[in-house]
């Protein structure tokens, strides 16, 4: 299996088959319009500002698992997106990404990269909270928390994980060099 085995939900009912995506850098994230890493939206809309029309893709995955700070159907989510941070990528279909009901696609990434590496005291400290409250973490490589970020390169390689308290502007410069 491959990234581009897979199609997911998009927003308002429509499919995206992720073969459609060939050749471009992927950033998959699972977000929450609730979060107090909801912030980062701006950092992602910058990356994707940047580095859209060199082959870069921004996936928003929203996902009420944790703490449910995704509240709203997929078009509310949309609408505080765009309204609140001017995205200009699309927010997908809202999933599940641990557990019985996961996103089949988020099984595949949470296989091909199940550890994130955690730098830096304050970060360290943050995910340790984290795991205490996080309920839908059952098994190694779950996703711990909103704002869990995967980069896929052009073959559709997942070649890094990213915790919940990675900036995206912490890895620009991995984003950059598969560009």
């Amino acid at each position: 299996m491959s990234i581009y085995d897979y199609t997911v939900k998009a927003r308002k009912g429509a499919t995206l088959n992720l073969a459609d995506l060939k050749g471009r850098v992927l950033l998959i994230v699972n977000t929450a319009t609730g979060c107090g890493f909801t912030p980062q939206y701006a950092a992602l809309e910058a990356l994707y500002e940047k580095y859209h029309d060199q082959g870069f893709e921004v996936l928003d995955f929203p996902c009420n698992q944790f703490g449910h700070q995704a509240p709203g159907d997929d078009s509310e989510i949309h609408e505080f997106c765009t309204a609140k941070y001017k995205t200009q990528f699309d927010q997908l279909a809202k999933i599940d990404v641990n557990g019985e009901g996961e996103e089949p696609l988020y099984t595949f990434l949470k296989e091909a990269q199940p550890d994130e590496k955690v730098e830096g005291m304050k970060n360290k400290a943050a995910m340790a909270m984290i795991a205490k409250i996080s309920t839908t973490c059952k098994k190694p490589g779950d996703i711990k928390w909103n704002f869990t970020k995967f980069l896929v390169d052009r073959e559709g390689n997942v070649v890094k994980r990213y915790n919940p308290t990675s900036e995206p502007a912490s890895f620009e410069a991995d984003i950059a060099a598969l560009i």
